[in-house]
């Protein structure tokens, strides 16, 4: 009796290794303004759902193990969790660098605003744009297709088999590829309207160099690229969420 309640202990916490590895990076979970309590909250009732169904597969794994193979085995599901999280991760990430580069081709670059989904201080538009999409992300169920994706998980990433660093790394390099060209993307107008602006000022420095061209042009810089912004954002939006449901479906 007390060895099948120690079984079931361990099946548990092998369960809530992966779930938790991967809830702490993926997105919208992950966000510094979901409270740790809650994460864990989530965690431990995802652990719980998904032990029973698990039940058969990990108890042979645990009975009768060695210490060595349990923590083996317990690092392996940590670290599938950690790499299903950041696959996810990397596209908001990715996004979050676009955004800092977009703020820079309208002029915003030098006007902070305020943290919404990190810490540190970034330009107006980067916090705007990123709680838009981590709306989105709850709005259109896709936090609901990260647990399913969990479950799923076990049949590609059965537990027992280590998860080796070159393929981990395999994963991350594939997924932050495709968030970067995704967000390049989204980013090309803002880039190509940065190239433009500066080239016509540039010319009009060389024909006129007693104005200050570039202190004149900064209002029509940013009256421009803030109707960029809303003849494109929502494609920018569309397009991302796309990308991210893409990766979901994988």
């Amino acid at each position: 009796m007390i060895s099948s309640l120690t079984d079931s202990v361990l099946v548990t916490f092998i369960v809530f290794c992966r779930i938790g590895g991967c809830l702490m990076f993926v997105p919208g979970y992950s966000s510094v303004n979901v409270p740790a309590q809650i994460r864990l909250f989530i965690a431990l009732v995802t652990t719980f759902a998904l032990t029973p169904i698990l039940m058969t597969i990990l108890k042979p794994l645990t009975e009768n193990a060695a210490p060595l193979t349990l923590a083996l085995l317990i690092g392996s599901e940590s670290l599938i969790g950690i790499v299903i999280g950041l696959g996810g991760r990397v596209f908001f990430l990715a996004l979050q660098t676009m955004a800092t580069v977009m703020a820079n081709a309208i002029g915003l670059s030098s006007i902070p605003g305020t943290p919404v989904a990190d810490t540190d201080p970034a330009p107006t538009i980067v916090p705007l744009i990123m709680a838009s999409v981590t709306t989105l992300f709850f709005m259109t169920d896709q936090h609901w297709q990260v647990l399913r994706g969990l479950m799923n998980s076990y049949d590609v990433w059965q537990p027992g088999n280590r998860l080796g660093g070159s393929m981990a790394l395999d994963q991350l390099v594939g997924h932050l590829s495709e968030a970067f060209v995704l967000t390049l993307r989204i980013a090309s107008p803002f880039i190509v309207y940065s190239i433009m602006v500066n080239l016509a000022a540039g010319l009009i420095n060389k024909l006129t160099p007693t104005i200050p061209v570039y202190f004149v042009s900064v209002p029509f810089v940013l009256f421009g690229g803030f109707m960029l912004l809303y003849l494109t954002s929502d494609e920018l939006l569309t397009q991302f969420t796309l990308g991210v449901s893409s990766w979901l479906a994988e």
